[in-house]
């Protein structure tokens, strides 16, 4: 299995499970946003997690090419990208907070990643 096939099928468990959980009600991003609001350490861990995981993942899979694995290189550079800014500006958290709300319409975003890259790992 390669590298792009493997990353495509984590992204895709923790999409699919986070958007099904979002769209029963187990998951609000607006309370976890608002717990990251009230915590400068858990902000700073987990802006610190995003920017690591961004990182290792560009390090190992930093490829612009013309198929679906640029997908993975997107995502690696959305993970790194949001993760400094969360380091770096923590109170951006509560501006982006306002948009989250509890519409199911981010849960079904995530399924329908989360199946995409599913598509890509399991299937292709």
């Amino acid at each position: 299995m390669d590298l792009s096939t493997l990353v495509a099928k984590i992204i895709a468990v923790i999409y699919i499970s986070s958007g099904i959980a979002v769209l029963i009600g187990q998951v609000s991003f607006n309370e976890i946003a608002g717990d990251l609001d009230k915590s400068p350490a858990l902000t700073f861990i987990a802006g610190s997690l995003g920017a690591v995981s961004g990182m290792i993942l560009l390090e190992y899979h930093n490829s612009w090419v013309k198929n679906w694995t640029v997908l993975i290189t997107i995502f690696s550079w959305a993970l790194l990208l949001g993760g400094i800014s969360v380091v770096i500006f923590p109170k951006s958290l509560s501006y982006f907070s306002r948009s989250y709300k509890t519409s199911p319409i981010w849960g079904i975003l995530m399924i329908f990643f989360g199946l995409l890259f599913g598509y890509f790992g399991f299937v292709k």
